[in-house]
């Protein structure tokens, strides 16, 4: 191993919350599996409100659950610049969230774009609370053939989990797909889980959480897609 990575963990991390520690522990299996090290450090959202310093020193980023953050535009400012400059990019559960606001701000003028865990009488929600909580549950997901997120699975019905109470708002689901923010995942009803951005080296955002179903002998492949992406 005599190649490291440094990626950069955009979240308020709580060490009691199971999908953190899973975090730190699926980027250790996937750069196990690649035969590189992996140096994690967690960037608590308000100082990138003024400071991208740390990200913009990341080979990788990756956009943690646990919204509500302490600043959404802090973690909104730092999507961006991994969005505008090419920096490969993860966003899960929270995460997922976030990447969809920012492109909706930044990309598509909705300058008003809102995550209802914020301010759920928002005009514009792009993400607005699920009609059936999603937290704790396994379901598939059904990926689009072509898709690099089928690519990294090698198969287009995977089964993931999630921890989640907010998603995608139906409404906008079609506004963020042809205004390139691809929907590539959807669950049996059609609703979006996966979203990636073409023509970025690794833009991919996912409302499960992969990190909670990697173990050291079995990686997640969207993780080992980060870290390839990163090298």
């Amino acid at each position: 191993m005599d190649r490291s990575l440094h990626v950069a963990v955009i979240g308020d991390y709580d060490k009691t919350f199971a999908p953190h520690w899973a975090t730190d522990d699926a980027l250790r299996h996937a750069a196990a599996y690649l035969g590189v090290r992996v140096d994690v450090r967690w960037l608590a959202t308000e100082p990138l409100e003024s400071d991208l310093s740390d990200v913009k020193g990341a080979d990788a980023l990756w956009c943690a659950p646990g919204s509500p953050y302490r600043s959404l535009l802090g973690a909104v400012a730092a999507l961006r610049h991994g969005r505008e400059h090419g920096v490969p990019t993860l966003g899960t559960c929270g995460g997922c969230q976030h990447m969809v606001i920012e492109y909706a701000r930044h990309v598509l003028g909705h300058e008003d774009a809102q995550h209802a865990e914020y301010d759920p009488y928002a005009s514009t929600l792009f993400v607005s609370e699920l009609t059936c909580s999603l937290a704790g549950k396994t379901m598939p997901v059904t990926l689009t053939p072509g898709s690099r997120v089928a690519g990294l699975y090698g198969e287009t019905e995977v089964e993931e989990q999630y921890y989640c109470n907010f998603g995608i708002d139906p409404a906008h689901q079609g506004t963020l797909h042809d205004g390139g923010f691809l929907v590539t995942g959807v669950d049996g009803d059609g609703e979006a889980r996966v979203l990636e951005l073409p023509g970025h080296p690794y833009y991919v955002a996912s409302l499960f959480v992969p990190q909670a179903r990697s173990r050291p002998d079995a990686p997640h492949p969207l993780v080992v897609g980060l870290l390839r992406a990163a090298l």
